[in-house]
Parts: C-alpha cells; sequence; structure tokens
C-alpha cells in the first residue's frame, strides 16, 4: 500500500471536540481497503488516522480473508463498494439482476438505444427464432420513423417552445409508442454499484435463475469479482449443499409471478389506522415534492395487484422501496392497447396482424414458457403484484403519475391513488399530482445526458 499519506482527505472540526474525515480514495484506496478501515474503526476508538498507519504498513490482504471470508463477518463486505458495468445482455436479465431490493445502479433507456443494429439475443439459436426477433426489429424501425412524422401533425411545435427541444420530446415520444413492439429478447446495458457482500447475496440467487443466460452471468460475475477482490470472494467458491438445493427449488419453482389480474384491486391491507390517527396533520400538510417520513411505515402496508404492459415494468421495477413479484410476460392476458391506440391507422392494421403472426411463430417455436419471453414484445401485457407502506407507495404514485412518464404506467399510477385516497382520505393520505399525466409534454425533450461543447 504506497502513497497513503498524499491522499486529500476532507476533514472537519466538530465543536464537541470531535472530527468529521470524509476518504478520498484515490487510485490507493480499493475496496477491501476501506472495508478494513471501517472494520477497524468499529474496534477502536483510536482513531481512521491510526488505521491508515496500520493499513499501510500491513494491507487489507490478510485481514479480508481472515475476517470477511475466513470468519464470516458479513457486515464488512457491506464497507467496500464495487462498480460493474454488464453489456450486451437482454431486457429480460437485465431485470433479473435488478430484481433485488439493494440494488442501486442504471440501466439504458430505450428512447437513448439504436435498434438499427442492437444485438437480439436468440436462446433457441434457430433461423427460426432469429426470423421472429428480426420481424419485430423491422416493424419497429418502420414504426418510429412514420410516427415521429404523424405526432408532428399531432402536437404542433407551440409559440415559444425550442425546436430542439420540441424534436427531442416527438423522438421520446415516438419511441415511447414504438418501445412495444420490441422484443424482451433485446440487449440492453447497464451499471451495478454495490457492496461486496450485496454482489456476494445477490450472485447466490441468480446462479440458479430459470433462465441460463442469467446463470451465465452470474458464474462470470462471481468469476470476475474473485479476481478483482481476490481476498473478499472465495477462490474455492464454497458451497453448503442444503443452501444451494433450497436456493434452487425456490428460483425455479416460484420465482415468476403468473397470475392473471386485470383491473387494479387492493388485494391485502395491513394499515393501522388508529396508529395513524396522530399524524393526520402531518399527512395533510405534506408539501408537494416532500416525502413522507419512513417511520410511517410501521403503521402497515397494502399490496395491489394490476395488470400492466412489460415496458412499463421495467420502469415500475425500479422502485426498491415496494416489493414486487417477478412477471412472466407471456401472451395469456394480450396486448397492450394504448399501443396500438397511438399508431396511424395503417400501422395499426400491420401491428394487429403482426401480433396474430408471430404469436403462432412464438408457441411453435418452444413450449418453454421462460424461453417464449425473449421472443414476446414489451407491449404485452403481465400480471404485477407490490406491496409497500404508505410513505413508499406515495413516492411512487407521485413520481409515475406525470406527463414525464410512459402513459401506461401514469394511468395506472393515476388509479392506485385514487384507490388508496379513498381507503385512507379520511385518515389524512394527500396526494399532489398531475391533473392530466397523459399529454404530451415538450418538457420530455429535456431529459436527456449531453456532452456541454
Amino acid at each position: 500500500m504506497q502513497n497513503i499519506e498524499n491522499l486529500n482527505h476532507t476533514r472537519a472540526a466538530l465543536g464537541s471536540g470531535g472530527k468529521i474525515v470524509i476518504i478520498d480514495p484515490g487510485a490507493t484506496l480499493t475496496a477491501e481497503a476501506l472495508a478494513m478501515l471501517q472494520a477497524l474503526h468499529s474496534r477502536s476508538t483510536g482513531g481512521v488516522d491510526e488505521h491508515l498507519k496500520i493499513l499501510a504498513e500491513k494491507g487489507a490482504d490478510k485481514f479480508m480473508s481472515t475476517y470477511y471470508v475466513g470468519y464470516g463477518h458479513k457486515s464488512i463486505g457491506d464497507c467496500g463498494m464495487a462498480v460493474v458495468f454488464i453489456e450486451g445482455v437482454s431486457m429480460l436479465a437485465a431485470k433479473a439482476i435488478q430484481d433485488y431490493k439493494l440494488y442501486n445502479g442504471q440501466e439504458a433507456s430505450t428512447r437513448y438505444i439504436d435498434f438499427a443494429g442492437q444485438l437480439f439475443i436468440n436462446p433457441v439459436g434457430s433461423p427460426e427464432g432469429n426470423k421472429i426477433l428480426e420481424t419485430w426489429r423491422a416493424f419497429y424501425l418502420k414504426a418510429v420513423e412514420e410516427m415521429k412524422v404523424e405526432l408532428k401533425k399531432r402536437y404542433p411545435l407551440g409559440e415559444g417552445e425550442k425546436e430542439v427541444t420540441y424534436d427531442k420530446a416527438i423522438a421520446a415520444r415516438a419511441f415511447d409508442i414504438t418501445r412495444g413492439f420490441l422484443p424482451a429478447g433485446a440487449s440492453t446495458n447497464l451499471a451495478w454499484t454495490g457492496t461486496l457482500r450485496q454482489f456476494a447475496d445477490r450472485i447466490a440467487h441468480l446462479r440458479h435463475h430459470p433462465l441460463l443466460e442469467v446463470q451465465e452471468i452470474a458464474q462470470v460475475l462471481e468469476d470476475g469479482m474473485i479476481a478483482a477482490y481476490p481476498n473478499s470472494f472465495s477462490v474455492e467458491k464454497k458451497r453448503y449443499e442444503a443452501t444451494e438445493k433450497y436456493v434452487a427449488e425456490t428460483m425455479n419453482q416460484y420465482y415468476y409471478h403468473d397470475a392473471h389480474s386485470r383491473e387494479m384491486e387492493i388485494v391485502r391491507d395491513s394499515i393501522d389506522i388508529k396508529g395513524l390517527t396522530p399524524y393526520r396533520e402531518l399527512l395533510v400538510n405534506r408539501p408537494a415534492k416532500t416525502e413522507l417520513p419512513k417511520w410511517l411505515g410501521v403503521y402497515g402496508e397494502v399490496a395491489l395487484a394490476f395488470t400492466l404492459d412489460f415496458g412499463s415494468f421495467r420502469d415500475i421495477q425500479r422502485h426498491r422501496a415496494v416489493t414486487q413479484r417477478m412477471p412472466l410476460l407471456t401472451a395469456d392476458i394480450g396486448f397492450n392497447p394504448w399501443y396500438l391506440e397511438q399508431l396511424t391507422p395503417q400501422l395499426r392494421t400491420e401491428a394487429t396482424a403482426l401480433i396474430a403472426e408471430q404469436k403462432t411463430a412464438i408457441e411453435s417455436l418452444t413450449p418453454d414458457k421462460n424461453i417464449r419471453q425473449y421472443y414476446l414484445p414489451m407491449g404485452y401485457n403481465i400480471s404485477n403484484y407490490l406491496s409497500g407502506d404508505l410513505p413508499a407507495l406515495v413516492y411512487l404514485i407521485e413520481i409515475r403519475a406525470t406527463s414525464l412518464v410512459h402513459p401506461t404506467l401514469a394511468t395506472k399510477a393515476g388509479i392506485m391513488a385514487s384507490l388508496l385516497q379513498e381507503k385512507y382520505g379520511d385518515a389524512g393520505l394527500t396526494f399532489h399530482l398531475d391533473p392530466d399525466p397523459g399529454r404530451f409534454n415538450i418538457k420530455r425533450g429535456e431529459h436527456d445526458i449531453v456532452k456541454k461543447e
């Protein structure tokens, strides 16, 4: 461990005589070194400067291999962070990785991917499978361009609006409409930031996932973590037979949720209305863009079941504060009509025929419902089941029931708000909602990350 003394840590004194030290890791303090520092800090009041000296003298290798891996002190693994980029995997694999309340990261948006040349994953490996995928691609590319022209007729540039922003908003709306025809086997990229412990825990489940693609990702990721953090991940890949069997059974038998809900409904309610009574003013007087205190969650949860297209499930799944089942993507409960309604009459006719033809082709391709997901477009409806406490649900609803969100999800968020308002409005529950969440909003064109000239 060299040049630790040259790192520029930020220091500030406290009035009580204490201090705050914000560590500058530079290129010297690795995730394992930072984990060691925090572990030492928990066992001694000597201060971080003393621990930095020990780290410089001894390094983190033996410490991490002994205490984190050897003794199994998992909390030490929570003190070191890793950043992983996973590229060229299916939308299904991305959702599997992100199906974890402790996941932090980003996934590529369908609005910013050029699907003309993007890899579509064909797990069956046959020409028939490739034909199905390429047929979706051809329709998508055609529809995107035609809808950009059509949308400019529907939503003319307004007075005072910037043409560059307007064009981006039109493109975003066109992508929102046509994404319903992209297969879930279309590839994407994602970033994942987590603690060493979180990676280890999640890999242990992903390697038993029903999809072989996800199993491979888990195996390659585990090997990569061993190479990057050899003192925090067991080179021997130690396994416990009973645990492995249990995880494998739960992942293969129970992972996918395939109940057929239609209208949104509250299917479970454990909210303690009496317990909320003292906090009525807190609920009523909450300003817009302000979250409810997390501790209100102790007064219970609500579970809701509803139909949602898979494309919008990708959006709602980002909310880690609620718990959601992973839906199985099938053709059983139909294609979301919104995507068809937004098309031009000619495209709608073509799309309706295409969906029917492709459905038959997919059913003939393989009897495996898990594999069929790769070939089904994201406009198909799935059964969503989620539960959360009031702070989590209020946040989800208010951030999703807006004109800046895909209309199929914004509409569902609005219905969710109505159900909860009806049930808990007397207790003071209040929402700050967009009055017209489905409208075309030019501000969508501002939601971009561009290089500053």
